[in-house]
């Protein structure tokens, strides 16, 4: 546990933040008057066991016009905003931040309306765009400030931790088994000690990187017609299913995608498709499932991809490419099913599974793919009933994120100085150090899955469909297509 004698602020109090903040009190040694939360909904009750320990409720909620004038109420220098709400510009409370050096955590970066301007270029309305518009702005910065610790839940955020990890486990096997020997024996040991991981992946051959993760949690109460169902935020699933897919690209892919955009600004080391996340799915692999998840946009794609670039000057002669396979739990599919059904207009009933969830487990990690094991699997599988057991009444899904939230905020109040930081700058020994104890199995396993181990063409000889059987590691043999 860590001291902390400032002020904390959470803004927004969603399915994470109650389960963040029980976490946080286990491991950072704050008062509770010290702690405030602000919701625009009426969350009394929810909170009634943290505000009869003086936590402080505010019902209100941060807009472009009060933002400044609400946060100059509740922080000062030195104090810690932990950001969980949807829907307020990155930029902007950044910068307020920034201005009056408060620590600051969010889970994703935002803008204050994701569906205005419905004619914008596909890149503009892409994750890859935001954190180009975030980089413009610390460019201008004089110094570093305090440190904001930005897009750091489980994914993006824990699987940054994860890759890192499954680069040196991959490593640590090829040298144990004597898969590599001489002198690239002798640069794997130097890189893995310097923990070069752009390095490292590029003298793997790592082609492929996944955040797959499939959620298995029912319940014993089904989703109602004109009801959506989610293990986790709704509105934020919406917003990010609905709009561009987005995956970092990798240097040895061949062709792009159909309605692919390229960027033309910053590391390029992204592409978008002009099709919803929600709607483009691909083949994937988790312990020990072939899945289809979706390629919903998520932070990880930009971040992984970026800093395992090598570059040659101005030029990138490695990089894997990086996309989220999301295979949400059952209940969420069907509602998404409807959402389609409503042409993507949101039900009017939404509910966040906690306790009538029956059984099931999320199970997130890395899948890193393309070496001499194929595919090797990183991650937690995070069952109901041990969620249950560490913080009462909250599910797989947000636990994951909030230890994440907690992880990232300690060392956030332990490195104050650092300026903004996305979690791939952020030691994976730290944070998983104090995330694996809420992380249920924790595995590390080889795999000899490829996409196209467990494909068969049902209707073989009357289609043509499009795969590179001599590189299975290309994404046209990832993507689901008509005629596959």
């Amino acid at each position: 546990m860590i001291d902390f004698s400032n002020k904390i602020l959470f803004v927004g109090y969603g399915a994470v933040a109650e389960c963040t903040l029980p976490i946080l009190f286990k491991h950072i040694k704050v008062a509770p008057k010290n702690v405030t939360v602000i919701d625009f909904e009426a969350k009394e009750e929810k909170l009634r066991q943290w505000t009869a320990k003086g936590v402080r409720y505010v019902r209100d909620k941060v807009t472009e016009e009060n933002m400044h004038s609400m946060l100059g109420k509740y922080l000062s220098a030195g104090d810690v905003l932990i950001d969980l709400a949807w829907n307020i510009d990155a930029c902007e409370i950044l910068q307020w931040c920034h201005d009056h050096g408060v620590l600051y955590i969010n889970t994703s970066v935002e803008v204050w309306d994701p569906y205005a301007g419905g004619k914008k270029h596909p890149t503009e309305r892409t994750l890859y765009w935001r954190h180009m518009n975030v980089r413009k702005m610390y460019g201008k910065w004089k110094e570093k400030g305090a440190t904001a610790v930005i897009e750091h839940g489980a994914n993006p955020g824990l699987i940054s931790h994860f890759t890192k990890q499954g680069l040196l486990d991959i490593a640590g096997a090829a040298l144990a088994e004597k898969r590599v020997k001489g002198r690239k024996a002798e640069t794997l040991k130097d890189l893995v000690t310097a923990q070069k991981f752009n390095n490292l992946a590029h003298e793997l051959g790592v082609k492929v990187i996944h955040c797959s993760e499939r959620d298995t949690q029912i319940t014993d109460v089904p989703k109602e017609i004109d009801e959506f169902v989610n293990t986790w935020s709704i509105e934020g699933f919406r917003e990010e299913g609905t709009t561009t897919s987005e995956l970092g690209w990798g240097t040895h892919e061949k062709t792009l995608p159909a309605y692919a955009y390229q960027h033309k600004n910053g590391p390029k080391n992204q592409i978008c498709i002009a099709r919803m996340g929600m709607n483009t799915w691909v083949r994937s692999w988790v312990p020990n499932y072939t899945i289809q998840g979706m390629v919903v946009r998520h932070g990880e794609a930009f971040t992984i991809s970026d800093k395992l670039t090598v570059w040659d000057g101005k030029k990138a002669v490695y990089r894997p490419t990086v996309h989220y396979a999301y295979c949400p739990c059952d209940e969420a599919i069907v509602s998404l099913n409807e959402l389609r059904g409503y042409n993507y207009k949101l039900q009017p009933k939404l509910r966040i599974m906690n306790d009538e969830i029956t059984k099931g487990a999320d199970i997130l990690g890395a899948l890193i793919m393309g070496h001499t094991f194929n595919s090797w699997w990183v991650g937690s599988d995070l069952s109901i009933e041990e969620s249950r057991r560490l913080v009462p009444h909250q599910n797989a899904t947000t636990m994951q994120v909030a230890i994440s939230v907690v992880a990232a905020t300690m060392w956030m109040i332990e490195n104050p100085s650092e300026g903004i930081k996305v979690p791939d700058e952020l030691p994976h020994t730290y944070v998983l150090g104090v995330s694996k104890p809420y992380l249920g199995k924790f595995i590390s396993t080889r795999s000899d899955w490829t996409p196209l181990r467990d494909y068969e063409n049902a209707f073989s000889g009357f289609n043509k469909p499009d795969f590179d059987v001599k590189d299975p590691w290309q994404f046209k043999n990832f993507l689901v297509k008509d005629g596959d």
